[in-house]
């Protein structure tokens, strides 16, 4: 067998069909990594802390020395992980990283090579990665962004629109939030800023890849504020985004009342008047009280139509506003199988 050296975009070309192993520390893994990679730590976050003080204060031959201390006990249960991965997936190749494509992922490289794997490592290894991501943050893709007044439906409506055949990145499924201060309820934990560039840059290699083999005008996104719950849109596709023709869907008020009872009704109410006080300085003291104690008196309804005045009021002072390449669209229900449908004869009407 043979270890052999990938640049990014072929390493990434790999991705689809072998499993990736990232041998950087836990805490490296956690913080970010290339998604849907395995965690397979050569060293601990301690035991990396003390290769790297050797490193800087004695020299590198110390460090490879305490490093190899950490390598030899692991080799076995090393092998073992793969093994195990390899055997799930029905491959006998693997791809490895580390952080630079030096001495973490050649050593383990070495040891999954003299077993018998096939291996292919990363050159210039996750720092590489992340210089591609940043790329392609700043390609230029043909973007149609879905607006509207909250509670309109328009996720429901991306996934319609991908049911039916079109490309979609879904950006809030990407933050692990629903962008208001509401969008953290029924999600987990959000993940770093660069881990959800990360998932971003692949999700935009994959789409420009699916909407040119399927003869796609666009890629269907919805219009966010440049924050969506703690993670921060990059400013470069921010604006690329900002500056896309939009659809913007005007649905009566009683309709979109109705969807956000239904989706957010179903709530503990610690937990809705928690996400209350968050906009509660916006929302003005009397407001913030009264939303409250509507919800307190089982008068949801009457407490969200409070809220969705608020929203329809911020979104009217968002920079998604007034745009000359904005198509205003006057549906009369939240129903996204329909609307679907109508928005996709208004857009390829006016293209």
């Amino acid at each position: 067998m043979a270890i052999t050296q990938l640049d990014t975009s072929t390493f990434l070309e790999k991705t689809v069909e072998l499993p990736v192993f990232d041998v950087r520390s836990p805490a490296e893994f956690s913080h970010a990594h290339i998604p849907g990679a395995f965690s397979l730590p050569l060293f601990s976050d301690e035991e990396r802390k003390v290769v790297g003080i050797a490193y800087k204060q004695v020299s590198k031959k110390e460090a490879i020395k305490i490093g190899l201390d950490y390598f030899g006990p692991k080799m076995s249960a090393i092998v073992k992980q793969v093994e195990s991965i390899l055997k799930e997936h029905n491959k006998a190749t693997v791809l490895v990283h580390c952080w630079r494509g030096g001495m973490r992922s050649g050593a383990v490289a070495w040891l999954l090579d003299l077993y018998g794997f096939n291996v292919f490592t990363l050159r210039g290894g996750y720092k590489s990665f992340r210089t591609w991501v940043l790329q392609q943050l700043n390609v230029p893709f043909p973007f149609k962004v879905l607006g509207g007044f909250t509670g309109s439906g328009k996720t429901e409506i991306l996934h319609a629109l991908k049911i039916a055949g079109q490309t979609v990145i879904d950006l809030e499924d990407l933050a692990g939030h629903k962008g208001s201060a509401f969008g953290n309820l029924g999600m987990g934990d959000q993940s770093s800023v660069e881990f959800f560039e990360n998932k971003l840059a692949l999700d935009l290699r994959k789409a420009d890849i699916e909407r040119v083999g399927n003869n796609k005008k666009w890629i269907w996104i919805e219009a966010e504020s440049q924050r969506i719950g703690q993670v921060f849109m990059p400013n470069s596709f921010f604006e690329q985004m900002h500056k896309a023709s939009t659809i913007f869907l005007d649905i009566p008020f009683e309709e979109r009342l109705r969807f956000i009872i239904e989706q957010y009704g179903k709530f503990e109410k610690d937990k809705l008047i928690s996400s209350i006080y968050r906009i509660r300085k916006r929302l003005g003291g009397l407001e913030t009280k009264n939303a409250i104690t509507l919800l307190l008196e089982d008068q949801v309804p009457e407490s969200f139509r409070i809220l969705l005045s608020y929203y329809d009021r911020w979104y009217n002072k968002s920079t998604f506003q007034n745009r000359e390449t904005e198509v205003r669209l006057i549906l009369l229900t939240t129903d996204h199988t329909t609307n679907a449908k109508i928005i996709l004869e208004i857009a390829n009407g006016s293209n």
